[in-house]
């Protein structure tokens, strides 16, 4: 067939947060379809509704996989433009792809949940693999809510919790992108997480411009943190293909004793989260640890890098205060780098607080900083 004129630089594959958890292992999305008709099933924006609402009515675990058309054809992936199954409309064209789709051509990933019938509406466009924002914040909106137990619609977004880490604020909280009040936000947050039992109040604020609402959460008494998301193209610097001789493969029994001591001694740092989440994360993503060791053989610095098909994400980023901490950092960094572009990521992502992060030295290590987020809480 034909392909349609047009046609959007990212496609979407429908699948399950396991099956993607699995892809991740083997390295490529290979479903069923592809040994019982040669090919795995792709969709526009515009079409990925139909297949979802017939296939999976009501399910609330699908995932969307943002693939790179010029990814697939790099890697010598045949696309063809299709039909449907009969019933579908004459003139729509399903994209094909004629072998198994390889993970690092996946530039993001969303959660797609249906409405409260069962069905489900066209997607927001998936971010191609230029808009490094977009697929920044793709990633930190997807993570909690793959890892919900429930989600609660609420005024301006959604209210999630999970069930196994009621602690956790990162997973029990409000993502709002159009929250109208401060006041409207503190009783949102009380209806659900204070009748949910949750030992905390925490808010995500998006949308154009959270500053205002922040402002009068924070009159209220709430703490506010405002953070640059920061990005790094992989890839380029030939450095990215060497990996840093003082950072190696860790265990989280290994880290676990700096990042605990690391997180005691900053009771401010309302974002860190106990590195008992980080097993939790990787059921939905690939978690890998990484550390520096002194000559004793002790983790000196230690940071979690969750690897998404094409982006990677660096957190919980910890040094001994007894050591070089500068030296540390910058070890991790280009080690989180090497081992993420083994993976097949392109982008690397951190998070660091708007108000003391080192502007300088994250540009001389190749990171600009591409959006901002605030959240915002307080004890229940």
């Amino acid at each position: 067939m034909l392909t349609p004129v047009n046609t959007p630089a990212t496609l979407l594959h429908l699948c399950t947060r396991a099956e993607w958890r699995a892809a991740l292992s083997t390295g490529v999305v290979a479903p069923p379809s592809l040994s019982e008709v040669g090919f795995v099933h792709l969709s526009t924006p515009e079409q990925v509704a139909l297949p979802a609402t017939r296939l999976f009515p009501d399910r609330r675990d699908l995932l969307l996989l943002a693939v790179d058309q010029a990814s697939l054809a790099a890697s010598g992936i045949e696309m063809r433009w299709e039909p449907g199954l009969p019933g579908d409309p004459d003139t729509m064209r399903f994209p094909h792809a004629y072998g198994p789709v390889p993970t690092s051509a996946v530039v993001a990933v969303q959660t797609y949940r249906p409405r409260p019938d069962g069905r489900f509406d066209d997607p927001p466009a998936p971010p191609d693999r230029a808009d490094h924002a977009g697929r920044l914040r793709a990633f930190a909106e997807s993570l909690p809510r793959r890892l919900a137990t429930t989600e609660i619609p609420v005024s301006g977004g959604v209210a999630l919790l999970q069930a196994k880490l009621p602690w956790s604020r990162a997973l029990n909280q409000l993502l709002l992108d159009d929250p109208t009040s401060g006041a409207e936000v503190i009783a949102e947050a009380d209806r659900v997480l204070g009748r949910a039992g949750r030992p905390h109040r925490c808010v995500t604020l998006r949308g154009p411009d959270p500053g205002p609402v922040a402002d009068e959460l924070r009159r209220h008494g709430w703490w506010v943190r405002r953070e640059a998301v920061l990005a790094r193209e992989l890839g380029r610097d030939p450095a990215d293909r060497c990996p840093d001789h003082r950072v190696e493969p860790a265990e989280l029994a290994d880290v676990r004793p700096l990042w605990t001591s690391a997180w005691r001694a900053e009771p401010r740092d309302h974002g860190r989260r106990p590195p008992d989440r980080f097993p939790l994360d990787d059921t939905a993503l690939d978690v890998r640890y990484v550390a520096v060791r002194d000559e004793h053989g002790t983790v000196v610095a230690a940071a979690a890098l969750q690897i998404d098909g094409a982006t990677a994400v660096l957190d919980a980023v910890a040094s001994d205060g007894a050591h070089r901490r500068e030296e540390h950092a910058e070890a991790l960094l280009r080690g989180a780098a090497a081992i993420a572009g083994h993976a097949g990521c392109d982008l690397l992502g951190l998070d660091a607080l708007v108000a003391d992060w080192p502007r300088h030295g994250y540009p001389r290590r190749g990171f600009s900083a591409v959006a901002e987020t605030w959240t915002a809480g307080r004890a229940g």
